[in-house]
């Protein structure tokens, strides 16, 4: 029997008991923090390890205190957990998360607005509009375009390509589909992160849809012959709608060159994209690669507030020049939504602008954390961050075990070779030292001292060390390459 004016519901807490829960947890963060410099990175651990920690594989019957289970989820997650918050974490491209950002998604989840309709979330969603045209301004983006957060880079590209597609298909594509014309074009580098392969599946085009523009040295796109090769597939009764621009590439932080792209796309009426889910953000810094202060040529931009923007995950961005664009792709009025209109002050619903109808309130994190540090302090870390990737790579020059490769925004490159693989080398002596950097990182990452990826280069394995951690200092950097050199002596 449920009283009239009480109920008993397992989940709900007493205000005394949420506080008393949650001023022990936020210690427990807070100590965690304070100890990150001295932890290891990460435990080595197989599945099985991971899976011993955990309760009895059969659902729980009865519950449990909250504060008790908090107690103990704590622990189990900072123990075994890879910190992309510790100092020598230069793996994959996922920063800290700013600790004002940590605070905002717990007021976030407080809140819970649902943020696809202006009814349901009436100060989040214009916090989010806002949160995407400071980002906008930072990236000297036109703010008069449009924008939303999404999960990450995948979900930011994935709304750009749609959006191109709604663009420059033929009328006839939105009520017939694919088949209604000739096979709808690609174009983009062998750089390009693997999203466009999966956009290509998913939205029905094929893999065979992706034409492959060459990279020059620098591993940039190299837009000679670009335009006759559009032509000819044309010519062959195909249509081609979407260029894309990477602005930082995963591999080595390579900027396309986004002006000659941008000439292109105007010449041939294709939608330029710039991914920029990895470099965009670095567009605020005065030294910037030209390319990235372009940014403005694209149509559509993807960025990721979690990567260089210190946003907890989750959090992408895309940006449209075409304020309309987005709601040409995604705009579907279903009989249930019944939402006020006001032309004079039109209110926003995202759900008519992104793949999902029910949305979480992802921008207040991001939304804080540029207020907290404000443009100036956004491109203090950021130019820190590059200036602490320019210095590891001069240290892999002087270091007489390393070859420095390459060096961009905040990734640097470069590989172990022992002495007696100095010098002139043959193919075999190439494949050692490929499988030598192999077993070295593998080490690395057992050992917890620190955390690098890999880089495919000329068909050659690289050490990949990408900074975007403002918790990674100058002695990080400078103990690096002998911590490096040390795991792979330890290989031979």
């Amino acid at each position: 029997m449920i009283d009239d004016h009480a109920r008993d519901a397992p989940l709900e807490m007493s205000p005394e008991d949420f506080r008393a829960a949650g001023h022990a947890l936020v210690d427990r963060i807070a100590e965690w923090m304070s100890g990150l410099r001295e932890a290891a990175l990460t435990r080595d651990a197989e599945p099985a390890d991971l899976r011993a920690l955990l309760p009895p594989d059969v659902l729980p019957e009865q519950g449990r205190p909250a504060d008790e289970l908090l107690a103990e989820a704590a622990p189990l997650v900072f123990e075994n957990t890879l910190f992309n918050a510790h100092p020598k974490f230069m793996g994959y491209i996922t920063a800290p998360s700013a600790p004002i950002g940590i605070l905002g998604e717990l007021l976030a989840a407080a809140a819970n607005p649902n943020c696809g309709g202006w009814e349901l979330s009436k100060i989040a969603t214009e916090i989010e509009k806002q949160a995407v045209r400071w980002i906008a301004q930072l990236l000297r983006y036109p703010t008069e375009g449009g924008g939303l957060f999404v999960s990450g880079g995948n979900a930011a590209n994935f709304h750009a390509f749609l959006a191109a597609r709604a663009a420059k298909c033929p009328a006839e594509m939105r009520e017939e589909g694919l088949a209604a014309g000739g096979r709808m074009l690609v174009y983009a580098t062998d750089e390009t992160h693997t999203w466009i392969q999966k956009a290509l599946d998913l939205f029905g085009h094929g893999a065979a849809a992706l034409r492959s523009i060459p990279i020059d040295a620098q591993l940039r796109a190299d837009p000679a012959g670009l335009c006759e090769r559009i032509r000819a597939d044309r010519a062959a009764g195909h249509l081609p709608f979407l260029l894309i621009a990477t602005t930082g590439t995963v591999a080595t932080g390579a900027v396309d060159p986004v002006r000659e792209l941008a000439a292109i796309a105007r010449d041939e009426d294709l939608w330029l994209h710039a991914d920029g889910a990895y470099g965009a953000p670095a567009a605020c810094l005065p030294d910037a690669p030209d390319d990235l202060h372009a940014l403005a040529e694209a149509d559509s931009v993807a960025v990721d507030p979690h990567k260089w923007l210190y946003s907890p995950l989750e959090a992408g961005v895309v940006l449209v020049k075409d304020p309309e664009a987005l709601e040409r792709a995604f705009a579907w009025m279903p009989s249930y939504y019944h939402f006020e209109k006001d032309e004079v002050d039109p209110r926003t619903n995202f759900y008519a602008r992104g793949l999902q109808n029910s949305r979480g309130f992802r921008a207040l994190k991001t939304w804080l954390a540029i207020r907290q540090a404000g443009r100036a302090g956004i491109e203090k870390t950021i130019s820190d961050d590059c200036a602490l990737a320019r210095r590891l790579f001069e240290a892999f020059e002087a270091h007489p075990e390393f070859e420095a490769k390459t060096c961009a925004l905040s990734i640097a490159t470069a590989r172990w070779v022992p002495p007696e693989l100095s010098g002139a080398r043959s193919e075999a002596d190439e494949e050692r030292l490929d499988e030598l950097n192999d077993a070295l990182l593998s080490s690395l990452k057992r050992s917890g001292e620190a955390f690098l990826s890999n880089a495919v280069i000329g068909g050659r394995t690289w050490l990949r060390a990408c900074i975007v951690n403002f918790r990674t200092t100058a002695a990080d950097v400078d103990a690096l390459p002998e911590i490096l050199a040390r795991h792979g002596r330890s290989c031979l």
